[in-house]
């Protein structure tokens, strides 16, 4: 029946759509997926698709828990997800014309068993029907007979009746095989079953015309050897690959049941399909009279336990429980043809797939490179982030763990009217509940939130994912909003990940640090839920790694503890070197090398590799490398190797690796050359604009007020790199000495190799440039008191605030003003109303993002790590309330811009000048010599160390 006459039917009868039926047996297990085409697209000349380009068209392909199915081509997506959900009913012989009607399930799965076995099911499609035809090619007693396990797992018809009798079978599939027993028991006179082996078959023989028009269908699949996994249930023995030889006529399982020792194929239980679900990949192993025959769910894992054969490595990649060795292969019959289908298995694709069921494995595996990259800490723009996205990481996530597609929950949120003074932001809650549509990812979104979005709305998204069984394990809510509803999903899914993932590197993970790393990410979880759904993961180790130290923070990285061995710079300084939020671009190969055999393997390479400096995108030991080089220079890297399964998901020749990694001098060589690097956003659009670029008038401007107050001594909060501090050595001041603070450790070492071979050039000069004597770079929050930074001259913050909180700026404004009490504090910040100027003189030149169809109205912050930015109103309220409550005044100007026209300046400056004298021992009753603040560099002209 064509769609629309099944949506006219329905609609006449008041019956469910196909899609509605689909919903209510599947809900948010259900992923539609839609596809633009073009009529041209099915014309006999595809070249005249350019010439002749047609309407838009849709194509649906539905994912269900068992089956996938892709529609026909249609004008409206509606018709194609319809046509999508009949195919897929029509598989599990659901009639979608009218309302469903209820059967008892023991009837129906009678009935199913029994359509299986009549003569029109032998020439279907349906992949059950390929073992039918194969097991009439069998010789002898076996003739005609069906593994009773290749029925109740590969029909979802018999799997879901199954469910109905037994919710038990979600969780443990085997059941199944004991109810279809049961069923068969009550088809006396059409199918035969065994007491002791678990075979079935048709008790009267098919008539000729029908075998002949059924196998000639088929035709002959001849004969091929294909590679498959073979996985011990022993973890002391390695996983190796066999080679299965299968031959017409014939039955494949019998050639699997003979790999495993077994007499014949109704020996072998298979598992659910593993990866994608139109893969034909599935673990095979021995049957066992205690698994198969009882019908209590536990009985026989339980017996299967204490014998003590229970295969880890095969029941984590599966999802199902597998005892004794097992045959991970990827061979079977599927909906697409009557032939048998098959694909070698290499240990390549079984340590890929093991990888792909880790958070940050689906990342490396995205991006092609698994010893390179890794999972970033922050989602930025769409621009900047490489490989999959969060939101598609995490359901590719749950689908590899059998768990329920996420549920994303969008909440609005508007801002409140700005109020004059300018005060912090206030955000109230509009939608506490999302009443709307579900996406077909079951992503739930409000109705009219783009248009919210447009009038100043703010969204967070709320991510849940529940089990196979429906119980909740995991429920973010992150406290931040976000300008785009698809920012908010993107976040909200990393933190998921990020949570996640940390949990997969370090499995013995105690559940209050496991709590307690939940709640910083805003992360509530079902310990029980948790535990159940995730058992598989306990039994195994692969790509674990522990902390960096007892007790201390749990670190995301790839490699964390791996030493480097050396660290070779060559090639000469060009000048551009990337920074924090930078995009830097470089080609590099992974060789594994050994000293004692003087060998040299290649895993991976890539002659062009972008990723983003500072959001943790790639292993740390190659970020570290990389921010030490500039353009056009080479590193060449030694550090030890990972864990032997990231070797083995890299390389091709997994036998050489072995043998390879059997040498006890192995490490990993890393070639790097920096190719170029792309400045952070805010960078691009000011050197376009202005010139000289805004850092640079921020310098100028900075350096005319210590000119003009003839400063002995300066202290720059929030120094990162040192750019300030590095700029003021090229000018002649009354500075003797200067002082850094940043939040940053890798900022502060790269300050200091900066600073310290430009002061120890000068004091070699015969002509100095300044009167430096000493220089500090300190490690702390700008946030925190020290009393080491009591009483200076002056005290710049350039461009600092805005990367923290709006409540940390003012924190760090009373604390300056109160303690640290500098007679000049110059501070700068974007001006937000000025941004509309920068990126509409920069929207030629970037990239869009595809989401953002506001993008040429809407104004963005400068850079994607400015957690506010201020208009000129709330720029003057937040110094004018600092300055009258410590005793400061302050002056406004700026740089870039003018003040007098609109809309101000670009860089909007606060300078504060103290009215009264500061006295040391008001801060020293406060915090008597108190030093939070770690030294991490310091020099002095006398030694010059």
């Amino acid at each position: 029946m064509e769609t629309g006459a099944a949506l006219a039917v329905a609609v006449r009868k008041n019956a469910l759509t196909p899609k509605a039926i689909v919903h209510q047996k599947f809900g948010v297990k259900a992923c539609y997926k839609i596809e633009e085409v073009h009529e041209s697209a099915d014309n006999e000349c595809p070249g005249l698709a350019i010439l002749q380009k047609g309407p838009c068209m849709y194509r649906c392909s539905l994912q269900l828990p068992e089956i996938y199915v892709v529609s026909k081509i249609f004008k409206k997506k509606k018709e194609a997800e319809q046509h999508a959900s009949e195919l897929a009913l029509e598989k599990l012989g659901i009639d979608p014309s009218g309302n469903p009607t209820e059967q008892d399930p023991w009837d129906a799965l009678v009935g199913r068993i029994k359509f299986l076995f009549a003569d029109e099911f032998l020439s279907s499609l349906h992949p059950l029907s390929g073992h039918l035809r194969a097991a009439l090619q069998r010789e002898g007693d076996l003739y005609g007979s069906v593994p009773i396990s290749i029925i109740a797992i590969l029909d979802a018809k018999v799997c879901n009746l199954s469910k109905a009798i037994d919710p038990k079978v979600e969780l443990n599939p085997y059941l199944a095989i004991s109810h279809v027993r049961k069923a068969a028991a009550q088809l006396s006179g059409i199918v035969v079953t065994s007491e002791d082996q678990h075979w079935i078959r048709r008790q009267n023989p098919y008539p000729l015309d029908v075998i002949e028009s059924a196998i000639g269908e088929s035709g002959s699949p001849g004969s091929f050897s294909i590679e498959a996994v073979y996985i011990p249930w022993s973890s002391e023995k390695a996983v190796d690959v066999v080679n299965l030889n299968v031959s017409s006529p014939g039955y494949y399982l019998d050639v699997i049941a003979k790999q495993l020792g077994l007499v014949e194929a109704s020996e072998v239980l298979i598992t659910r399909s593993i990866g994608k679900a139109s893969s034909e990949a599935r673990m095979y192993f021995a049957a066992s009279q205690s698994c198969v025959l009882e019908p209590s769910a536990d009985l026989g894992k339980k017996a299967m336990h204490l014998e003590g054969l229970y295969n880890a490595r095969a029941s984590y990649l599966s999802g199902e429980d597998v005892f004794g060795d097992a045959i991970f292969a990827s061979i079977g019959y599927s909906w697409k043809s009557k032939d048998l289908w098959h694909e070698d298995l290499s240990k390549q694709s079984y340590y890929r797939m093991l990888l792909g069921k880790v958070p940050s494995g689906v990342y490396k595996l995205s991006r092609a490179a698994i010893l390179t990259a890794d999972l970033p800490l922050a989602f930025t723009t769409r621009t900047n982030w490489r490989g999959s996205i969060p939101r598609d990481i995490l359901c590719a996530f749950c689908r590899q763990h059998r768990l329920s597609e996420p549920v994303f929950s969008i909440v609005s949120i508007s801002e409140a009217p700005s109020e004059p003074s300018g005060s912090h932001k206030k955000l109230k809650v509009i939608d506490s509940a999302v009443e709307g549509t579900h996406c077909a990812n079951g992503c739930a979104v409000s109705y009219g939130l783009e248009e919210r979005a447009e009038s100043g709305g703010m969204f967070r998204c709320e991510v849940k994912i529940y089990s196979r069984s429906q119980d909740l394990i995991i429920d973010c809510l992150p406290k931040e909003s976000y300008k785009k509803h698809s920012d908010s999903i993107q976040k909200a899914s990393l933190k998921v990940l990020l949570w996640l993932d940390a949990y997969f590197k370090n499995l013995d993970m105690p559940v209050e640090r496991l709590e307690c790393s939940a709640h910083e990410l805003d992360i509530r979880f079902n310990p029980q839920s948790f535990s159940k759904a995730f058992e598989f993961c306990q039994s195994i180790r692969f790509f674990q790694h522990c902390d960096m130290q007892e007790g201390g923070s749990h670190d995301l990285n790839f490699m964390p503890g791996h030493r480097i061995f050396s660290v070779d710079i060559d090639g000469p300084v060009s000048g551009i070197s990337p920074t924090n939020g930078s995009l830097s671009c470089i080609s590099y190969s992974v060789t594994l090398v050994t000293e004692s055999e003087n060998t040299k393997e290649l895993l991976e390479s890539s002659d062009e590799f972008e990723f983003e400096i500072g959001s943790r995108s790639v292993i740390s030991q190659l970020e570290a490398a990389v921010t030490q080089m500039t353009v056009g220079q080479s590193a060449f890297l030694r550090i030890d190797f990972p864990p032997q399964d990231f070797i083995l998901a890299a390389a091709d020749d997994s036998e050489r690796i072995l043998s390879l990694l059997s040498s006890k001098d192995c490490s990993l060589q890393y070639t790097i050359t920096l190719i170029r690097v792309t400045e952070p956003l805010e960078d691009r659009m000011e050197q376009a604009l202005f010139s000289p670029p805004l850092s640079k008038q921020r310098v100028e401007y900075a350096l005319q007020h210590i000119k003009q107050s003839c400063a002995t001594n300066l202290v720059d909060f929030g120094c990162g790199s040192g750019s300030l501090l590095d700029s003021l050595l090229n000018y002649q001041t009354s500075l003797e000495k200067i002082v850094g603070v940043d939040i940053s450790h890798k900022s502060l070492v790269r300050a200091a190799k900066i600073l310290h071979s430009k002061l120890n050039t000068n004091s070699d000069a015969d002509v100095q440039t300044n009167d430096i004597k000493s220089a500090i770079l300190y490690d702390g929050s700008i946030t925190d008191f020290d009393s080491r930074l009591c009483g200076f001259d002056i005290g710049t913050c350039l461009e600092v605030i805005e990367h923290m909180e709006e409540d940390q700026a003012w924190l760090f404004g009373n604390i300056v003003l109160s303690y640290f009490r500098p007679k000049l504090l110059i501070v700068s910040t974007p001006n937000y109303e000025y941004n509309v100027i920068l990126q509409r003189s920069s929207l030629s030149g970037q990239e869009e993002d595809p989401d953002d169809k506001t993008q040429s109205q809407s104004c963005k912050f400068r850079n994607h790590d400015h957690k506010f930015e201020w208009t000129r109103e709330q720029f003057n309220h937040w110094a004018t309330e600092l300055a009258v409550k410590h005793n400061y005044s302050v002056e406004f100007s700026g740089v870039g811009g003018s003040g007098d026209t609109e809309p101000g300046f670009a860089s909007q400056i606060a300078v504060f000048r103290r009215d009264t004298p500061h006295l040391a021992g008001d801060a020293m009753k406060v915090a008597d010599s108190e030093h939070r603040f770690n030294i991490v560099w310091e020099w002095d002209r006398s030694n010059r160390s």
